[in-house]
């Protein structure tokens, strides 16, 4: 266009930094140069559509992209830890049909872009900073979607967010969670990446596994142990295992001990979650007392566990709701 090169640098400051979401935001160029680039370029910012309140404070957003789709995102707030983390989407839509999952009985439509998924987390911190007077402190990767079948650009979106000329949050504080795939949690460790990673493991056999997870028939347990030592050989990250409990099906203590066999290959934090029940699927959720037990089975054997209660679910926004209802 015949500009002079610091003008790009202005723009991707806008864009990347300051979130402009138009170009008339882009005060520090001249209006000629603001209307040549809406002639020429469009910013598909997302749109919020929908924002609900749950009585624990966890909020869902509801937000329209620029082709009508919608995904959803969730603010979760622990003012007494002073946490509050954002649960990003990466696909719209999801192909893994997990059977305890809302998110997996929709269609994978397709991955959202890396400026979709940074949106995400621009529009759900504002939304933090006006309710709670606090920024977001941590980012996790479990919203609608696998990201790692949308693996480029979550790792773009990554850059932008963790990027001094991005929003510069620390990637420690950004955890990816995964349904399991192993070749791709090779190439997160190829890469060299420093966010954290999470499994959602949810049975500690692949008898069980398969029957929850289809992912499990082409990944099996071996195949991810054998992934995850290779990703914290090389990269030293954190790795969790994400663990639903379901009543009578994966909270024994024959299950627990099992559990515990699959954290002897490196240091790993076990997130037990309570199931939250969806429309259709044939899970209960365990009984606190049954989770107590099987928590304190693996902290006996010197895991370092933690019991999520479930939070959001009176507005479908918690493990495994979203759905894009209502």
């Amino acid at each position: 266009m015949g500009e002079k090169k610091f003008r790009a640098k202005q723009i991707y400051e806008w864009l990347w930094q300051k979130s402009a979401r138009s170009f008339d935001e882009m005060t520090n160029l001249s209006k000629a140069l603001r209307e040549q680039l809406k002639t020429h370029f469009v910013i598909h910012a997302i749109q919020e559509d929908k924002v609900q309140k749950s009585l624990d404070g966890t909020m869902k957003s509801r937000f329209r992209l620029h082709d009508g789709h919608l995904i959803e995102s969730v603010l979760i707030p622990v003012p007494v830890d002073n946490r509050f983390t954002v649960c990003v989407s990466s696909q719209v839509g999801c192909s893994l049909t997990c059977t305890f999952c809302a998110t997996g009985r929709m269609k994978r439509i397709r991955n959202l872009d890396a400026a979709e998924i940074y949106d995400q987390v621009v529009l759900v911190n504002q939304q933090s900073l006006q309710t709670f007077g606090h920024p977001l402190t941590n980012i996790v990767y479990m919203g609608m979607g696998e990201p790692l079948l949308a693996y480029r650009n979550v790792l773009e979106s990554v850059a932008h967010i963790t990027s001094p000329d991005g929003l510069g949050m620390s990637p420690r504080r950004i955890t990816v969670s995964t349904a399991g795939i192993a070749k791709m949690i090779k190439k997160l460790a190829d890469d060299e990446v420093k966010f954290n990673l999470a499994l959602s493991l949810h049975a500690a056999d692949d008898a069980k596994r398969n029957q929850i997870m289809p992912i499990n028939e082409q990944n099996n347990l071996a195949a991810l142990m054998e992934s995850l030592v290779y990703f914290y050989q090389k990269t030293k990250n954190k790795i969790s295992y994400e663990y639903i409990a379901f009543q009578n099906f994966n909270d024994s203590l024959e299950d627990a001990v099992k559990l515990a066999k699959l954290c002897k290959h490196f240091p790993v934090r076990i997130n037990i979650i309570e199931y939250n029940p969806i429309d259709g699927a044939p899970f209960l959720k365990s009984s606190e007392k049954n989770i107590d037990h099987f928590a304190q089975y693996l902290r006996d054997q010197g895991i370092m566990v933690t019991v999520r209660r479930s939070r959001g679910k009176d507005i479908d926004a918690a493990c495994g709701q979203l759905a894009n209802k209502g």
